[in-house]
């Protein structure tokens, strides 16, 4: 099977063209090509699918097989995998997902993608729709225990639940005990991507997050779009920013008058290769073979 790891901004993802290639069992997969040590290591696997109702379908598992519905950063490095192979000619495309289809403006230079903007639909604020389980409609800084530990939350979702903490300090911040508490709290019926945001100023904040079924990642678009929505309901920045990740930086606007969320941000091949699945269950690894990097 032929795959592509890509990244952006350091989230990573091993993408496969099923346009071509036959997936049989991608929960599985995912948690195969996803293990640093004995995979390909990556934070999911993507899938490139046709569509009846966009240019292409992109499906989505995390590192822990589980499905879920979208990803900022994954959906621009499909946008540059459909440019860069060749599978379309247009520099503004349609993408289907689980959370609805995604409008993409692919910037080319020299003939290649090098960033995308998406059009990440309208932020969500019904805590039903989120969804989770909280007194206030909107839920903006609403209270939370987290292993015994008060905070102030503020849930949105961009086709995914995310709920944004907002901390004195990102880099000292202690996510890997507190991520999994928030991920699995029982507020969030589906679980939840946990975002812990410092705001340096008005139009820039550093952000860290928790993924749900893949735990601290460098990037998480969907994350920076739901961040961006926390920050301006808080009143704590202006309508556009820039967000510091620690795989780098993403440009974010909230377009109030039309109620959209866009996203701007850059999108890169790793290496290519061809993955032997064959007779490869999850305790007994497949290996790369003839990788290009």
């Amino acid at each position: 099977m032929r795959f592509t790891k890509m990244q952006g901004i350091g989230n990573d993802y091993v993408y496969v063209n099923c346009l071509k290639e036959q997936v049989e069992n991608p929960s599985s997969l995912a948690k195969i090509v996803s293990d640093r040590h004995f995979g390909i290591g990556s934070d999911g696997l993507i899938l490139i699918r046709p569509s009846a109702q966009a240019d292409f379908f992109m499906e989505m598992f995390n590192a822990d097989g589980s499905r879920s519905e979208m990803c900022g950063n994954g959906i621009r490095c499909v946008g540059k995998y459909v440019f860069d192979h060749g599978l379309t000619s247009k520099t503004e495309i349609d993408v289907n997902t689980l959370a609805g289809v995604k409008h993409l403006v692919l910037h080319v230079e020299a003939g290649r993608v090098a960033s995308v903007t998406v059009d990440m639909g309208e932020p969500v604020l019904d805590p039903g729709l989120i969804p989770v389980n909280a007194a206030s409609s909107p839920v903006v800084g609403e209270p939370v225990e987290v292993a015994g530990v008060p905070y102030a939350m503020t849930c949105v979702s961009m086709g995914n639940p995310h709920a944004v903490v907002f901390v004195g300090d990102t880099a000292g911040f202690p996510l890997h005990e507190v991520g999994p508490a928030f991920e699995r709290h029982p507020v969030f019926p589906r679980r939840v991507n946990a975002e812990f945001v410092q705001v340096i100023n008005r139009n820039e904040v550093n952000m860290r997050v928790w993924e749900r079924g893949a735990g601290e990642t460098l990037a998480c678009g969907t994350g920076a779009c739901a961040t961006t929505v926390a920050c301006i309901l808080n009143g704590l920045t202006e309508d556009e920013i820039t967000l510091h990740l620690l795989g780098g930086d993403l440009r974010v606007r909230w377009d109030r008058a039309v109620n959209r969320v866009f996203m701007t941000g850059p999108a890169a091949t790793v290496f290519e290769g061809e993955l032997d699945i064959t007779d490869c269950p999850e305790d007994n690894p497949p290996h790369v073979v003839n990788p290009s990097w």
